[in-house]
C-alpha cells in the first residue's frame, strides 16, 4: 500500500472516565460509567485519516503489554499499515487518564509509555513511509527531537508537512516553524504558543498573524463550537463549526486533523480540506469514545445540517 498519509505520533490507550462534573484539586467525585478505548493523539489522527479516504500508515511506539497488541489490531482492522509500529520491551504502553462531565467537556492526564521510545532513528528507518507520502503529520506526543527531525525531513522530502501542536506547555522552537506547511493548534495552544488569549474571532486573527510571522506556511486555530479561522500570507477566513448536539468533545481535534490531511492527500483544496474536517470534527463530537467517535467517509459525505 502506497501511504498517502504518515502519522508520526502517539498510541495510548484511554481510560475513560464519566461524571457528573470534573473534580476539583484534593476532590473525589463519584463516576457514571468506565470504558477502555484506544486513542492517542498520533493514532486517531490516522484513523480519521484512514476512515475519510486516504491510504495510511502509522510511525510509533507501544508497550509490551496487552494494551499494545490492542493499539495495533485495533489499526490494523482499519487498514492502516503498521510496518513501523515499534514494541518498546519492559515498558507499559502509552496511556490516556480522561475524565469526561456532563458538559462534555473533559480533563487528561497522559503517561508517554512506549511513546516515549519513538526517536529519530526510528523514524528514519521509516524514511521508505515517508518518501511514499502525499502529508506528513505530527504531534507533540513523542519527543521533541523526534518531530523536529520529521518536520525537517518532511521538508526536505518536498512533502506537505501538518504540525499539530498538542500537547504544547511552551512556545515551539523558532527554527521548527520553517518546516511546517499548516500548523494546526486550538485556541489554548495558540495562547502558549503567542502568549495571546484567544477568546474570540478577532483575538485568533492577532495569535495567526503571529504564528505567521514566526514563519508558519499557513495556520488553521480550531475554536470548538466557533468552527475555525485559517490564515495565510494573503489573509484570514472563517469557517463556521455545523451545529450539532455535542456528546463528548474527546479526539474531536484529531479528527479534524486526520480528515484534513486525508482531503489534501486526495486532491482537495485547503478550503476544501477544511470544510471536510469541520464535519468530520462535528460528526465526532456527537458520539463518546476517541477512535470509536470518528466518522467514516460516507458520513461525513452524507452529512446535512439539520
Amino acid at each position: 500500500m502506497q501511504a498517502k498519509v504518515v502519522v508520526v505520533g502517539s498510541l495510548n490507550m484511554d481510560l475513560v472516565a464519566r461524571a457528573q462534573r470534573l473534580p476539583q484539586p484534593g476532590e473525589t467525585v463519584v463516576g457514571s460509567g468506565f470504558a477502555t478505548v484506544p486513542g492517542g493523539k498520533g493514532a486517531n489522527q490516522a484513523v480519521a485519516a484512514a476512515r475519510l479516504g486516504a491510504s495510511t500508515a502509522m510511525v510509533g511506539c507501544v508497550g509490551d503489554d496487552a494494551y499494545g497488541a490492542q493499539l495495533r489490531q485495533a489499526l490494523l482492522d482499519e487498514g492502516i499499515d503498521c510496518q513501523a509500529v515499534d514494541t518498546a520491551p519492559g515498558l507499559s504502553s502509552g496511556l490516556a487518564l480522561i475524565v469526561v462531565d456532563d458538559a462534555s467537556q473533559n480533563s487528561i492526564v497522559i503517561v508517554a509509555g512506549g511513546n516515549g521510545e519513538v526517536s529519530p532513528q526510528w523514524v528514519q528507518q521509516a524514511d521508505a513511509l515517508l518518501r511514499q507520502a502525499e502529508v506528513i503529520v505530527c504531534q507533540l506526543e513523542v519527543p521533541a527531537e523526534t518531530v523536529a527531525f520529521t518536520l525537517e525531513r518532511g521538508r526536505a522530502l518536498g512533502k506537505t508537512v501538518i504540525l499539530n501542536p498538542a500537547p504544547v506547555s511552551a512556545p515551539l522552537p523558532a527554527h521548527w516553524y520553517a518546516s511546517i506547511d499548516y500548523l494546526i493548534p486550538n485556541e489554548t495552544e495558540a495562547f502558549t504558543l503567542t502568549g495571546l488569549r484567544v477568546d474570540s474571532l478577532d483575538s485568533a486573527r492577532q495569535a495567526a498573524t503571529q504564528l505567521l510571522a514566526q514563519g508558519a506556511g499557513k495556520v488553521i486555530i480550531t475554536l470548538g463550537a466557533q468552527g475555525s479561522l485559517f490564515a495565510d500570507g494573503a489573509g484570514f477566513e472563517h469557517f463556521p463549526a455545523p451545529q450539532v448536539l455535542a456528546v463528548d468533545t474527546t479526539a474531536a481535534g484529531d479528527t479534524f486533523v486526520g480528515a484534513f490531511a486525508a482531503a489534501l492527500a486526495r486532491g482537495e483544496g485547503e478550503r476544501q480540506a477544511i470544510a471536510f474536517g469541520q464535519v468530520a470534527a462535528a460528526l465526532s463530537v456527537t458520539r463518546a469514545g476517541a477512535q470509536p467517535s470518528i466518522p467514516c467517509f460516507a458520513d461525513v459525505a452524507g452529512f446535512a445540517q439539520p
